[in-house]
C-alpha cells in the first residue's frame, strides 16, 4: 500500500497574519516561516521582532482598515491567520454606554470581516486554492455573565466562517476557524486583572482556577493553537471547509 501523505510543507506560499504581535498571532508567525512560507505581519505595534515583513495598522481607524485591505490586495496572501482581536469585560446591567461595544465590534467583527473580505477576493482574483484561517473562541460557543460583547463577537467569527466558506468553495478557498480555550498568552494579565476587579479575586487567581479547571488540567500555549492553524493551512486539511476546531483542551464539547 503507497500512504499518499499530505505535506505540511509552505514553501511557495504567502501567508498573512494579523494580531501578530501577540503570543498566538507571533506563534503562527515563527511556524508559517518555518515551514517555508512567505510571512506578512500587521498588528497596533510600532514594531515587531519576528520573520515576517511587518506594517502597522490601527484597525479601528477607517483609513487604516482600508490600507490594511490595500495590503492585503498587494501581497496575494494564499494564507489569512486572521488573529486581531481585542478583549474587555463589564456586566450587562452595569455597563452604561456602548464605548466598549463600539471598540469590540470593531475589531473583533468590522476589521476581521473587511480583512477576510480581501484576502477572499486576491485569492478569488489569482485563480488558486487559498486557506482562511479565522480565530474564534470558546466564548463563541457560549455566553458569559461579564463578557457579553466578546462572546458576541467571537459567535459571529464562527457564524461568518461558516458563511464565507460555503461562498467560496465553488473557487477552491477553503475557511475555517479556530477556538482556542484558554491559552497562556500576555494577554492574560489583562484578563486576571479583570478577573481580579469584577469577582474580587486575588492577583493570579483566576488564572490558576481556570487551568486547573480545564479537563488536560492546565492552560494551553500558543503553540498549540499554531499547530492547528498549520494544519488548516496546508495541504492535509484539504477536504475541509466551514469547521471550527477547538484547542481547548477539553473545555467545550461540540
Amino acid at each position: 500500500m503507497t500512504l499518499d501523505a499530505a505535506p505540511t510543507d509552505l514553501t511557495g506560499k504567502v501567508a498573512l497574519v494579523t494580531g501578530a504581535v501577540g503570543g498566538i498571532g507571533a506563534s503562527a508567525v515563527a511556524h508559517f516561516a518555518a515551514l517555508g512560507a512567505q510571512v506578512y505581519a500587521t498588528d497596533i505595534a510600532d514594531t515587531f521582532d519576528g520573520d515576517a515583513t511587518y506594517r502597522r495598522f490601527d484597525l479601528l481607524d477607517d483609513a487604516q482598515l482600508g490600507a490594511c485591505c490595500d495590503w492585503v490586495a498587494e501581497i496575494k496572501p494564499d494564507i489569512l491567520f486572521n488573529n486581531a482581536a481585542i478583549f474587555a469585560m463589564g456586566s450587562v446591567i452595569d455597563s452604561g454606554d456602548l464605548n466598549q461595544y463600539d471598540r469590540l465590534f470593531g475589531v473583533n467583527v468590522r476589521a476581521f470581516y473587511a480583512v477576510m473580505q480581501a484576502a477572499a477576493k486576491s485569492m478569488v482574483a489569482e485563480g488558486k486554492p487559498g486557506s482562511i484561517i479565522n480565530l474564534a473562541s470558546q466564548a463563541g460557543h457560549r455566553g458569559e455573565a461579564l463578557v457579553a460583547h466578546y462572546c458576541a463577537t467571537k459567535a459571529a467569527v464562527i457564524s461568518y466562517t461558516q458563511s464565507a466558506a460555503l461562498a467560496l468553495a465553488p473557487h477552491k478557498v477553503r475557511v475555517n476557524a479556530i477556538s482556542p480555550g484558554v491559552i497562556d498568552t500576555p494577554m492574560w494579565g489583562e484578563v486576571d486583572a479583570l478577573f481580579a476587579k469584577f469577582e474580587n479575586k486575588a492577583p493570579g487567581q483566576k488564572k490558576r482556577e481556570v487551568g486547573e479547571a480545564v479537563p488536560l488540567g492546565y492552560m494551553g500555549a500558543p503553540d498549540d493553537v499554531a499547530r492547528a492553524a498549520v494544519f488548516l493551512a496546508s495541504d492535509q486539511s484539504a477536504y475541509m471547509t466551514a469547521q471550527t476546531i477547538g484547542v481547548d483542551g477539553g473545555n467545550v464539547l461540540r
